[in-house]
């Protein structure tokens, strides 16, 4: 279970950077439960290979652009995606750059 968190500046969070993007942490928990600001800088790519992991993962898109390269779309602010465990998604890259909420957290 993730703490208790009443609202909050979260400007005041550091973004600290992980596999080659930015994040800021609002909440998380023992067993991987994550709420998170995820910042990618324009040029990132996700790497060459399909994406699949244990958790339910929730990303909503806030500023920018996303680009899955196996479906060969682009996505924009105000697009969701909501992947059970083991979904294949990606890989993705961004030419300008682009701001998320993800949510992730188990299945069970």
């Amino acid at each position: 279970m993730k703490d208790e968190r009443e609202f909050f500046p979260t400007g005041d969070l550091a973004w600290t950077p992980v596999d080659g993007i930015e994040q800021r942490v609002l909440s998380t928990a023992p067993d991987g439960t994550l709420t998170r600001l995820a910042r990618w800088p324009a040029g990132t790519t996700s790497g060459a290979d399909v994406i699949r992991h244990e958790y339910v993962e929730e990303v909503y898109l806030l500023e920018g652009s996303l680009t899955d390269l196996t479906l060969e779309q682009t996505f924009h602010p105000g697009d969701y995606a909501c992947r059970p465990p083991g979904m294949p998604h990606g890989p993705y890259t961004t030419t300008d750059g682009c701001l998320m909420l993800e949510i992730r957290y188990s299945a069970g």
